[in-house]
């Protein structure tokens, strides 16, 4: 039979962090993941281009004999995620689901936030897209949301610098506007994929007892209730325990940079996607 992997896309390498939750908690899957890292990053770009990049990252793992596909970028999913479901998905000939990190990141909230308020970071694209605030309204009305895009954050992370003065600087920087503008907040969504590798500064430049939202672990067990609630996705989902890396950019260096998202050592295939 056909290998049917679970696919895992980010815009670049932040979504390794959550493949790493998936495969610690779901090591009998297979998986592919497909790093953009050729038109990364995601954040700064237009709805229409973060949807038609995704689209095609999307159409390609399908192509992979992926039935599953978790969109592991914040940006992606919420730029990309409900046309993709609403617009794309019906036309296929054959079952198959996308699904993304925020909603399961928002369900986590309401046994969270003791006061109500609750903080998001991420990166420009995510935070104008309003996706957050309009997840967080349906599940959690009472909930008051703050926001706050921090652009600096992934070029540190990927660059190697987060644990820097210079990321200790930016962290302290978004983190002290968020806080000043609503000094209530108890719980911190971090909205972004690199944001993990931060989580030092962060801490560092928090108040105590904040509750510190990463996504990895949270959407791990959301993929996990998904696959017990829908058998007739899970059953197509082949199961040898095996995981595979595509990137869009030079194998060099996308090898180099996972070191960095990644405790296990990576092997990459360039590939190309074809344009919508």
């Amino acid at each position: 039979m056909n290998a049917k992997p679970i696919g895992v896309f980010d815009s670049g390498y932040g979504g390794l962090t959550i493949l790493e939750e998936f495969r610690r908690k779901l090591p009998q899957y297979d998986y592919l993941y497909l790093g953009d890292n050729a038109r990364t990053p995601y954040g700064s770009r237009s709805f229409e281009l973060v949807n038609q990049f995704t689209l095609e990252a999307v159409r390609y793992l399908f192509g992979q004999g992926c039935r599953l596909i978790i969109l592991a970028c914040n940006t992606a999913s919420a730029k990309a995620l409900r046309n993709i479901q609403q617009q794309y998905l019906p036309s296929l000939e054959y079952n198959c689901r996308v699904l993304g990190v925020l909603r399961p990141t928002v369900e986590a909230l309401g046994s969270l936030t003791k006061s109500g308020h609750v903080g998001l970071v991420g990166t420009q694209g995510t935070v104008q897209s309003g996706s957050y605030p309009i997840e967080i309204q349906k599940l959690f009305p009472d909930i008051h949301l703050e926001s706050e895009a921090c652009p600096m954050w992934v070029p540190l992370v990927e660059n190697g610098e987060h644990e820097s003065p210079g990321a200790s600087y930016f962290v302290k920087q978004h983190l002290d506007r968020l806080f000043q503008r609503d000094p209530l907040i108890d719980t911190l969504i971090l909205g972004c994929t690199h944001y993990p590798l931060l989580i030092n500064q962060i801490r560092k430049h928090s108040p105590p007892g904040l509750q510190i939202v990463v996504q990895g672990k949270l959407v791990a067990e959301s993929l996990s209730d998904y696959l017990q609630r829908h058998p007739e996705i899970e059953e197509l989902c082949s199961k040898g325990g095996s995981c595979r890396y595509l990137t869009t950019e030079a194998e060099e260096k996308f090898e180099e940079m996972a070191s960095v998202f990644s405790h296990t050592s990576i092997r990459v295939e360039q590939v190309h996607l074809n344009p919508l």
